[in-house]
């Protein structure tokens, strides 16, 4: 049998010329030869070829592939020493495999994309720290990511209302940041990115919320946190472009809002004890908050307060100064910030809660009315162990 040709054109039927038509060109006679006898056929084969690999890989899969081959390099072991981990808001697992590595807690991306696409718990990792080790193997370092319970981190939750002096003591109790570093990056109020308006006093800048405390947090990042957290709430409220609305600077709103947490229970009476508020500032009259007097006194849980404790005279204290206190007595949310901007429609000038279980409100517009409040007030409190 004769040897084919080397480039395969023997898979092609070969054309026999008539006697007449064979001609031997001169100088690359056989190269020319072998484009007359079909020498392009090696090029279709190869292209053919390269499809049916595509194909193949479209119909098993790239993952298959490479298991079929030995699979993504990969750790076989637990792994050694200790890894903090973060997955970041909008990562795909493609980019905390790119992570992963970079830390040396897996061998390659691809293994721990393989580990994740065989794994439908993977597309609700949570974002948090977690605690990982060096040189993992893929799906063990899923199986730890997949687990919310293996999130690392504290977290600290500062109720509406809340004072400075609530927050450092949180602060300290629910996370390890000790109340020394609390209290020392509070003495630094630069640090904390406070607005110039604040006047150094992060007193109704810590924005009620609940924070996430990551490990190796420090008091001063914390605080930032919740300084940067109040003042894109103030903007988004518009306390800036507001404020002069009601006729004060952005730090009164606050201030008034802060007052508004103690001298209200219930949502719809926030911007009525406002425009009481307000009525009373316009008429020269005292706010003779009780509130204020709380604060000035650094009480807590009040209901209210002493003719000696109104005596203080503190510049906080609403019963010996005209006008709003000099800044915030607490934290004020939302809710209050948006009734201090909003008032309510109304003639009243004063307030009173007549029922602590329900939060109801008497308003009146003389003090003749606001003394019956009063007295329904003191007779509940015969009654109810809420006092």
């Amino acid at each position: 049998m004769t040897q084919p040709p080397d480039d395969f054109s023997f898979l092609s039927e070969p054309v026999q010329p008539e006697p007449d038509e064979v001609v031997r060109p001169r100088g690359g006679s056989r190269r020319a030869e072998r484009r007359r006898r079909g020498g392009c056929a090696p090029m279709a084969i190869v292209a053919v070829l390269a499809l049916v690999v595509v194909g193949f890989l479209g119909y098993v899969g790239v993952g298959k592939v490479k298991s079929l081959f030995g699979g993504a390099p990969d750790y076989s072991g637990p792994g050694t020493g200790k890894v903090v981990f973060e997955v970041h808001e909008g990562d795909t697992a493609s980019a905390i495999g790119n992570h992963l590595k970079a830390a040396a807690v897996v061998k390659s991306v691809d293994a721990f994309v393989d580990a994740a696409r065989s794994d439908d718990r993977s597309r609700g990792i949570q974002v948090g720290y977690y605690t990982l080790r060096k040189h993992m193997k893929a799906s063990d370092a899923l199986a730890v990511l997949v687990d919310p319970k293996n999130l690392v981190q504290s977290v600290v939750t500062v109720p509406e209302g809340a004072r400075v002096a609530d927050v450092v003591a949180t602060i300290a109790a629910k996370t390890k940041i000790k109340k020394a570093a609390v209290v020392g990056a509070l003495e630094h109020p630069a640090r904390l990115g406070l607005p110039a308006s604040a006047g150094g006093d992060i007193e109704g800048y810590l924005f009620p919320a609940t924070y996430s405390v990551p490990p190796g947090q420090t008091a001063v990042g914390l605080l930032k946190q919740m300084v940067a957290k109040a003042k894109a709430e103030f903007d988004s409220l518009g306390v800036v472009s507001g404020a002069s609305s009601v006729g004060l600077t952005p730090e009164q709103v606050i201030t008034v809002a802060s007052i508004l947490e103690f001298e209200a229970r219930r949502d719809e009476d926030y911007p009525k004890v406002a425009r009481a508020i307000y009525n009373r500032l316009k008429d020269g009259m005292r706010l003779q908050s009780d509130a204020t007097v709380s604060y000035a006194n650094k009480l807590s849980g009040q209901i209210w307060t002493t003719a000696e404790q109104r005596a203080n005279a503190s510049p906080y204290n609403t019963y010996q100064h005209d006008g709003l206190p000099p800044g915030p007595i607490g934290n004020p949310g939302a809710k209050t910030i948006d009734a201090a901007l909003h008032p309510a429609d109304g003639p009243w000038l004063y307030w009173v809660v007549v029922n602590l279980k329900t939060g109801e409100t008497v308003f009146s517009t003389t003090f003749a009315d606001h003394q019956k409040a009063v007295a329904q007030f003191r007779e509940y409190c015969t009654t109810s162990t809420a006092c």
